[in-house]
């Protein structure tokens, strides 16, 4: 069987943020089986060293894309080539945490970053590949939320806001969508290691070291196997949410501030 054939048995993979991190891992993962591949990002040069990488495994299209802008949003959907219209798999991982300050000590502008990417990106894309999704006999959408959707901590203020949205659209969309073929998936990954952290501190690597020192945190590797095992699993079966940790990480007895 030709790489080709192969690659018309899968599905359209479409990854957002797919030059670093979370999303940069599951494009390899998604290749190397075979799966034809749409990434997207902001950085043009990583996403052209990608595409001439992966293309040894499948078939990919890659394209510069702003989550943020609805225009361009609909524009690159609309104007998808033939060959990768058919969109099986959405992986929303285009995301980010900006700063770990106190709410008071926070920059307004850092705030509505995270909402303009985490929550208004995420809506941007998904509504306008839903009704491509919809048409597939069997889709998958596959959005990366945080266990900060769940756990509140010091500094996640408007970081943990954000994600507690994704994992609630998730289950919305999980409801609407109950028995048409469309699969929605909540994944929320708890302390991990890669570049989105270095932009959380600001590219503070001495702050990025302390926080990873002997945490043996969540790898990006770690996670594109598991965004790979729920998209692989039969059709009739549906990941409603998946929170994972590394061994090391785990809660904590709620404080008390005595005055």
């Amino acid at each position: 069987m030709t790489e080709q054939s192969q690659a018309q048995q899968h599905p359209v993979v479409l990854i957002t943020g797919a030059t670093s991190g979370f999303g940069l891992a599951t494009a390899k993962k998604f290749a190397q089986h075979g799966y034809p591949l749409i990434i997207t990002g902001r950085r043009e040069e990583r996403l052209q060293a990608l595409s001439a990488e992966l293309s040894e495994f499948t078939e990919v299209f890659y394209s510069v894309l702003d989550v943020r802008d609805s225009e361009a949003v609909i524009g690159f959907v609309e104007q998808l080539p033939e060959r990768f219209k058919q969109v099986g798999i959405l992986v929303n991982n285009a995301g980010l945490a900006l700063g770990a300050e106190p709410a008071d000590k926070a920059a307004l502008s850092d705030w509505h970053t995270m909402i303009d990417t985490n929550v208004t990106g995420l809506v941007n894309v998904t509504h306008s590949l839903l009704p491509i999704l919809r048409a597939q006999a069997s889709a998958s959408i596959i959005n990366l939320a945080s266990i900060a959707a769940n756990w509140a901590y010091p500094g996640s203020h408007v970081y943990g806001a954000s994600k507690a949205f994704v994992a609630q659209f998730s289950r919305n969309l999980r409801s609407d969508f109950a028995g048409t073929g469309v699969r929605v998936t909540s994944l929320e990954p708890g302390l991990a290691e890669s570049e989105f952290s270095l932009v959380r501190f600001k590219g503070d690597q001495e702050k990025y070291d302390q926080i990873y020192k002997g945490a043996s945190a969540i790898q990006p590797e770690d996670i594109a196997n598991i965004i790979f095992w729920i998209a692989e699993q039969p059709a009739h079966i549906n990941i409603n949410s998946l929170e994972v940790m590394p061994t090391s990480q785990a809660w904590d007895n709620f404080k008390i501030i005595k005055q």
